[in-house]
């Protein structure tokens, strides 16, 4: 999972539901500065002259959602409103619906019919977009803004950390007015939750002493106590280390950063955990969309929304129950080959409870489970000319989870690279509990949120030429997820795996993304409670209890969200042997590649009649 994902709804609400005055005039050229339209001209030229105004449009609205969301700037390496924060509030959203409204009868005004192919296929995405965001307002309060995956409580500390630069004294301004910023924020993130609480969209009571604990976790230490510094202090402090500036200014900067960590930051999150605890009083022990007000239709749209099909609750638990039947076999297959005595439930046991595959909880076992995915990361990157043509041009670290956030965060996620590649990538891997990090699943999952999973996916599709940002920068979660999980098999196909517990590994983790299929649906559809779900994973997967209830929360507070991978994965998979199988000889895995990824994200049934039409064209050629 990338961590776009961390700003669930700021980032999916982010894109195409801002509006600003003015969009900066650099972002696009229009058709007059590039054609001279007259009317004797020819159909070509009519064509271009319409597909460069649909792709001005098109940037207009990126840019000026982009512009009405500080904190979405500071992800792509924008700048402009580094010293403030979103605004969140009810208000806001109003607005958004309007703008959406506007920006989809200029959308409509467009003569589809005079675009070239690409701009046509932007233009169908931007329309659909615009669609599904102006109904889904409906549903904007059928979320949990705070909640042990993301929310605004942890989300401002690690952009901070990890987006706000400092490389000159205007930026450490700047983040000292985000500090100052704190409580007006957290003033509208608290009546969000009075708003859903009136609405009876609560969540469970399991998630409250996770976001407790992250936010305290926040004001601990220097210079909120006498403990060792805090992360934000830590951060400020280090990044104005290396200013090159005199010690008056430097002082002045640190003085201020103290100032309003204490008397900003530390009030700010004291009045949010007193929120948190008067909507924790309110809360149930039930867990599914189920219990929401028409929370069936919330539910079937949420997964039509995130697979991108018309698949049903019940369909897509049968495909998951199918496919653990499956990969169940697959794994007996490996046990054999291992000289395991037993039945497959025991082999889980013994994978789980076998400490040669973990890590010592140690800074230096710690530092070994980093090096080692470095360098399975570089081994991969070796091989991609067997795999790609195109490869991406920013960079991609490896880091540990920070540990403000460690405890309540994902197993891994990939953070994108800046909009401009000077950010590299990261492959963030969480260290918190060693023994949720297996070795056997180390390579997979290095895969699939490093190289040739995320990185190349998201890198390549910023890097993009030739089509309107929204494309650069938008998700579809069955594609981006899918492309990941896909990822994690791939290597195998050209030797990689030698180990068979690392295939075994591999397989655990598909069969992982399967079990999420039924235990999704199975919450928020079939009314499985918490523990039944829990029970579910350990059953039939060799993850350890812990993984298996982080996962379960995951289901309950992103309802559908993790029925993407394995739906997507399935179908990029049925698209790929529908080419080898027509093309033959002629079928390239490059070329195929290229396919999948060259247009960025889209729905699946966009990347089937990709497919298709390269199906088509190889067999003319």
């Amino acid at each position: 999972m990338f961590e776009y994902k961390k700003l669930a709804l700021a980032v999916s609400l982010v894109l195409l539901t801002g509006a600003c005055s003015e969009a900066p005039k650099e972002t696009a050229t229009t058709a007059a500065e590039t054609t001279q339209t007259a009317p004797e001209a020819s159909t070509q030229e009519t064509e271009q002259t319409e597909s460069q105004k649909a792709n001005k449009l098109f940037e207009d609205i990126f840019m000026a959602t982009v512009m009405r969301s500080p904190m979405y700037q500071s992800y792509l390496g924008i700048k402009k409103d580094q010293d403030k924060w979103d605004d969140i509030s009810d208000e806001r959203a109003a607005e958004d619906l309007a703008f959406q409204k506007a920006q989809l009868e200029k959308v409509m005004a467009i003569d589809e019919t005079k675009l070239n192919e690409q701009t046509r296929l932007s233009w169908m995405l931007m329309k659909q977009k615009l669609e599904q965001d102006i109904a889904d307002y409906q549903w904007r309060h059928y979320n949990y803004p705070v909640n042990q995956m993301f929310g605004m409580h942890s989300s401002v500390a690690s952009l901070l950390i990890n987006q706000h630069g400092v490389k000159e004294v205007a930026d450490a301004e700047a983040y000292i007015a985000r500090l100052n910023g704190l409580p007006e924020l957290f003033d509208q993130l608290a009546e969000n939750l009075r708003i859903r609480a009136e609405k009876g969209i609560i969540a469970p009571k399991f998630v409250y002493p996770y976001v407790i604990s992250d936010s305290q976790n926040i004001v601990s230490g220097a210079p909120f106590d006498d403990g060792e510094p805090s992360a934000l202090w830590a951060d400020f402090t280090g990044k104005v280390d290396n200013l090159d500036i005199d010690e008056s200014q430097y002082n002045e900067l640190v003085s201020a950063a103290e100032k309003a960590l204490v008397e900003s930051v530390k009030p700010a999150y004291e009045n949010l955990i007193s929120a948190v605890k008067e909507i924790e009083e309110q809360a149930t022990t039930k867990d599914g969309a189920w219990k929401f007000p028409d929370g069936e239709a919330f539910y079937n749209n949420a997964l039509q929304r995130t697979t991108t099909t018309d698949l049903t609750a019940e369909e897509i638990h049968q495909i998951g129950l199918s496919e653990v039947e499956r990969i169940h076999d697959e794994m007996r297959v490996i046990m054999q080959k291992v000289g395991f005595d037993g039945t497959l439930q025991e082999f889980f046991v013994h994978m789980r409870n076998n400490q040669d595959f973990i890590y010592p909880d140690t800074e230096a076992g710690r530092e070994q489970y980093l090096a080692e995915a470095k360098a399975l990361i570089d081994t991969m990157r070796g091989r991609l000319d067997e795999l790609f043509i195109t490869k991406p041009k920013a960079d991609m670290i490896v880091k540990a989870v920070e540990p403000f956030r460690e405890k309540s965060a994902g197993k891994a996620f990939y953070q994108q690279p800046s909009m401009d590649g000077t950010r590299p990538g990261i492959y963030y891997a969480n260290l918190y509990d060693m023994a949720s990090m297996p070795t056997y699943q180390m390579e997979a999952l290095a895969y699939h949120e490093g190289i040739p999973g995320h990185h190349m996916q998201i890198a390549i599709q910023q890097e993009l030429e030739d089509i309107p940002s929204f494309r650069k920068f938008g998700r579809y979660t069955a594609y981006s997820e899918g492309w990941g999980l896909y990822t994690e098999k791939l290597p195998k196909e050209i030797g990689f795996y030698e180990d068979p517990y690392s295939d075994f590994g591999r397989l655990a983790m598909e069969l992982w993304r399967a079990v999420r299929l039924v235990v999704d649906t199975g919450i928020h559809d079939k009314k499985w409670t918490r523990e039944e779900g829990i029970d579910f994973y350990v059953t039939n997967t060799p993850n350890a209890e812990a993984d298996a209830r982080k996962m379960v929360e995951r289901h309950i507070v992103m309802p559908g969200q993790a029925t993407a991978y394995k739906i997507g994965m399935n179908k990029i998979l049925e698209l790929r042997e529908k080419a080898k199988a027509e093309l033959g000889d002629a079928f390239d895995i490059r070329e195929f590649h290229d396919v999948v990824l060259a247009n960025g994200p889209v729905p699946l049934n966009v990347l089937e009649q990709f497919v298709n039409d390269y199906i088509s064209e190889t067999k003319s050629n």
